[in-house]
């Protein structure tokens, strides 16, 4: 193939308008216009940027969606102009398919006339022709185009009345599905006042459901205490958890814990007793301070006061060793610690530095084992001399309360015969025992009688 190059130089001086603006020219400086006015041009229809004017046409024919086109049945009724990418819809479009049935009347309608102009031409052209030979011509020209004609007119009109029924069974649905809607909205509606009357209701349960469940928390106190209780006057208090309490201590998250109660009889008084893991008073981070507290209790109308009966603590060793750690008091009963108790709890009353820190804190110590502290609290009613107070909380905690007494009274009177004369209070190691002189006054601690967790300080 030879390029026509004559044909090349009159294409270079035709004129040309620029598409995109007013510039007029030869079309052999077009390009270079293009270049350096419209480096980039940008498509009217999408705004989308190109690097050449060819891409842009490209994508103006091929790839532009938003490109508004006219119908090509515009001629016949369908003049709309549409987007490329609306066309396979304006296809089914009830005015693009009447316009294609006038193009098959129109068609038809010239295939009728067609035949008569071709006969009056070859009338003109071939005068000698016989009359009866051009209308047979003429009428199997016309049966067979008509035939023609028919199958696709017969096909589109199928096609047609296939559209009209799927437009109807839309429709159909399209109000199904609107009264379905207006229901669903309507149970929404209804709904969402359910949902409003819930969220109040469930307001009003919240405050009564706090309530509920400090009623919940206290009873469950009451329950683990009531586990603990007891009524012989002496209290096995078993401390887990002890090494979170002592951080709590140390942090003065809280500074104290009491015992469960504990009653001394029956129809006795109620007891109980306050540990200051981490010291109180002027025994802060050196001592365990331990308390002896007075409750109110049911019975207290017909009880004797004040309360004058000695009091023993006592650590236990958790070793075979039985080193327990023994010490008591007998109360004062000028304090108002040991008045009938007018309030919930009377002021604590007790030994502020009843064991070193240092030792409870040593690792592997026996008094602490498995996280866990035992602490026996004893009410001697019997006036017990001291000297067999280690013997008594030395007895096995299983056995009996009758039959510790029984084996205390025994030991009393083997003593007894033994030392008929009074002798000095022996020694009995492991054990260690201390009491209060009676001169001295018992050390009290002065408490805030609304709030039982707070600081308490020794008087």
């Amino acid at each position: 193939i030879m390029p026509d190059k004559g044909f090349k130089n009159d294409m270079q001086t035709l004129p040309k308008i620029c598409s995109f603006c007013p510039w007029n020219g030869l079309f052999k400086d077009y390009e270079e216009h293009l270049k350096i006015k419209h480096p980039n041009p940008i498509c009217e229809f999408c705004g989308e940027r190109f690097n050449s004017t060819a891409r842009l046409d490209e994508h103006k024919k091929k790839e532009c969606t938003k490109v508004t086109v006219p119908c090509q049945l515009k001629e016949y009724g369908c003049s709309k102009p549409v987007s490329c990418a609306e066309l396979s819809e304006h296809y089914l479009t009830e005015s693009h398919q009447t316009a294609i049935i006038e193009v098959i009347h129109c068609f038809e309608a010239n295939a009728l006339n067609e035949p008569h102009e071709r006969v009056l031409d070859m009338n003109i052209a071939i005068g000698q022709s016989t009359p009866s030979t051009m209308m047979t011509t003429t009428s199997e020209n016309i049966s067979s185009q008509m035939q023609e004609i028919r199958e696709p007119i017969e096909i589109l009109a199928n096609g047609i009345q296939t559209l009209n029924d799927d437009a109807q069974g839309l429709s159909s649905k399209s109000i199904e599905l609107q009264s379905s809607i207006e229901s669903l909205t309507q149970d929404i509606g209804s709904l969402k006042l359910n949902v409003q009357e819930q969220s109040s209701f469930l307001d009003g349960v919240k405050p009564n459901q706090e309530i509920l469940q400090q009623d919940v928390a206290s009873l469950k106190q009451k329950i683990d205490d009531l586990q603990y209780v007891s009524y012989d006057a002496t209290l096995i208090w078993k401390i887990v958890s002890f090494n979170e309490k002592m951080m709590d201590a140390q942090s003065e998250r809280q500074t104290s814990i009491y015992s469960p109660p504990f009653y001394s009889s029956p129809t006795g008084y109620k007891m109980r007793a306050r540990l200051y893991l981490n010291g109180d008073g002027n025994a802060r981070r050196t001592h365990m301070s331990l308390f002896f507290v007075l409750m109110r209790g049911p019975n207290d109308a017909i009880l004797k006061f004040p309360f004058n009966y000695r009091v023993t603590f006592c650590l236990y060793d958790q070793t075979p060793e039985q080193r327990h750690i023994i010490d008591s008091f007998r109360p004062d009963i000028r304090s108002s610690s040991f008045q009938r108790p007018r309030s919930e709890m009377n002021i604590a009353s007790g030994i502020p530095k009843f064991f070193p820190l240092a030792m409870i804190q040593q690792d592997g110590n026996s008094y602490v084992r498995d996280d866990t502290m035992f602490i026996k609290v004893m009410v001697d009613f019997n006036d017990m001399p001291k000297t067999l107070l280690p013997y008594a909380v030395s007895l096995n905690p299983g056995l009996p309360m009758y039959n510790q007494q029984l084996l205390i009274t025994q030991e009393a009177e083997r003593r007894a015969q033994q030392q008929p004369q009074p002798q000095p209070t022996p020694i009995n190691p492991p054990l260690a025992s201390t009491e209060t002189p009676l001169s001295q006054e018992p050390l009290e601690t002065d408490i805030d009688e609304d709030n039982f967790n707070a600081e308490e300080s020794s008087a």
